[in-house]
């Protein structure tokens, strides 16, 4: 049986033809109105399991209920959403399905968020840089080397990663630029913006512009703002057909029954307009976090950020560094990327956690 999806029209001439007539993994059929004697599970529940399904069943693929549940959240349509682990999986599963072992490759743009490369490297694929402006420019997107690097024969270019807001320097890319970009590549590349701190920005998610933009993917998580990073989920949000495909590749049984239930539980009203309280509170404290690192005499420039960390340098980042440390904080070290020599990334804490850093970075050494 051939397994290929559809025509290849549209973003799927840009998979790999090896994917697209995969024959995916046939697991066991979801029936939730029988007795399951089909997948070779254990019939009792361990003592300690308190799930509402069991933790001796295999979960749902890709259950419909967190499916719909991320589709209403986002304003897209379920046919739109695959659900996986975090934006990694998402990133990882882009990166199999679209970029072939030493041919294709994808497009980045430093510094910026360090799982595109890994991602690539680990399937074979080139990775091809294009800088943010220097950061006395705003670390901006170079909108037209992005374009001629996609249009070179040489670089083969299938992926094009835009994260916005930035990690780490905390920039948003204007959406109108990121759609014009993803039109600009229709047929060459798939423009995969990554949304993962959205909730801190002033500026909208694209999620719902994936329908008249199919060269458009949009990568979401429930990690940030929904403060459920211990539970690893996240979501693709792109044209159906690529969604289709991806799902012929992602592992089985991805979600776990835990991470499924509470990801529902997070879902619900009350807890939507307790996570959006959340985001405001860090709104708030990043502001006086930005200040307060503003003023002290260790800063020699804070960045504006519309995520929930912020993006400072400092005339000696080792020092600081250390007094973080010595304070029973742990910031992070962001020297290693271009043109951050002497910057650390600080996320915003509680009061109590910011003031104590505050203060720790105002000691002389």
């Amino acid at each position: 049986m051939n397994a290929r999806l559809a025509p290849l029209t549209g973003p799927l001439t840009l998979a790999r033809p090896e994917i697209l007539d995969l024959e995916p993994y046939s697991h066991a059929a979801w029936d939730p109105a029988l007795e399951r004697l089909h997948a070779n599970e254990l019939p009792w529940r361990a003592g300690f399991d308190a799930t509402r399904a069991g933790l001796n069943r295999y979960p749902e693929p890709q259950p419909r209920a967190l499916v719909e549940g991320l589709a209403a959240l986002y304003g897209v349509t379920p046919p739109e959403v695959l659900v996986g682990r975090g934006s990694d999986e998402a990133i990882d599963l882009l990166t199999r399905a679209f970029c072939r072992a030493g041919e294709d490759s994808v497009l980045i743009c430093p510094p910026t968020f360090g799982m595109y490369a890994v991602a690539a490297r680990i399937q074979g694929a080139g990775v091809v840089r294009v800088p943010l402006a220097a950061p006395e420019s705003g670390f901006g997107l170079d909108e037209r080397a992005v374009l001629a690097s996609c249009a070179s024969e040489t670089s083969r270019v299938k992926l094009v990663y835009v994260c916005s807001p930035n990690n780490p320097t905390g920039n948003c890319v204007e959406g109108s630029t990121l759609l014009r970009l993803a039109d600009a590549l229709a047929g060459r590349a798939l423009l995969v913006v990554d949304e993962a701190y959205v909730e801190f920005a002033r500026h909208a998610s694209l999620a719902a512009h994936v329908a008249r933009h199919p060269h458009l993917a949009v990568i979401r998580t429930l990690s940030k703002a929904h403060g459920l990073a211990g539970a690893r989920c996240g979501a693709l949000i792109a044209a159906p057909e690529i969604i289709a495909l991806l799902r012929k590749i992602i592992p089985p049984y991805a979600m776990t029954q835990p991470t499924i239930e509470n990801v529902l539980a997070a879902l619900e009203p009350r807890e939507l307009a307790a996570a959006r309280e959340r985001v405001e509170r860090v709104r708030a404290e990043r502001a006086r976090l930005a200040s307060g690192l503003a003023s002290l005499r260790c800063v020699a420039r804070v960045f504006p950020s519309e995520a929930n960390f912020v993006l400072a340098e400092f005339h000696d980042a080792s020092a600081a560094f250390a007094r973080a440390r010595a304070a029973g904080l742990l910031v992070r070290d962001v020297r290693s990327q271009p043109g951050l020599g002497r910057h650390l990334r600080i996320t915003v804490g509680t009061p109590e956690q910011n003031a104590r850093l505050l203060a720790a970075l105002a000691r002389e050494a």
